[in-house]
């Protein structure tokens, strides 16, 4: 089954996104950070608010890539068009992409996607990053485009409620990282 959920980063510290009842989907053709095999740190003393519901806020380092995305417009002011209007943001989506720039040095890897049940230990929680703005980084790594999104912690992507501790989450992030992006099973 693949990944079906990336949830792209918010630039504010605190950004609020209006509540939503189903996500707004659509398909986008401008560039797009891919974080579904990406870690997340947790940003101390810093929220999201989604929804009218307060989360810590995250920080995934994710690659920007080109092509056809899903979108959830809901969160993103209706548009595909960049953040700000410039190269400098991007949403960071979903693709259905096998192969793509992954962590630690960014070579093109294949996709593993994988579950895993949450938990309260230092890294055992997730990050949903889809449809949240992404500052893209002046300098590409080894030939690769990058971009910080900064997204709520333990918030699902299909309701905008608080993913328990002990939910089971998809991602395709490699087993071993911190608060990987993903998304619970409803």
């Amino acid at each position: 089954m693949r990944y079906l959920v990336a949830r792209a980063a918010v630039m504010a510290a605190s950004t609020s996104t209006p509540a939503i009842a189903s996500p707004a989907l659509a398909i986008c053709h401008k560039p797009y950070a891919l974080c579904a095999s990406s870690p997340t740190v947790v940003l101390e003393g810093e929220t999201v608010t989604v929804g009218g519901k307060t989360f810590a806020a995250g920080l995934s380092v994710c690659p920007v890539l080109k092509g056809p995305s899903i979108a959830d417009l809901s969160l993103m002011n209706g548009s595909c068009d960049s953040p700000d209007g410039t190269d400098n943001t991007v949403w960071s989506l979903f693709s259905n992409v096998k192969n793509y720039p992954q962590l630690p040095d960014w070579a093109v890897l294949p996709a593993v996607d994988r579950t895993f049940v949450t938990n309260a230990n230092a890294g055992g929680g997730m990050s949903n990053m889809w449809s949240f703005p992404c500052a893209v980084r002046p300098r590409k790594v080894n030939g690769v485009r990058l971009a910080d999104c900064k997204g709520p912690m333990n918030e699902s992507p299909w309701t905008g409620d608080a993913v328990p501790f002990g939910s089971v989450v998809g991602t395709a992030a490699p087993q071993g990282l911190p608060n990987p992006v993903g998304g619970n099973f409803p």
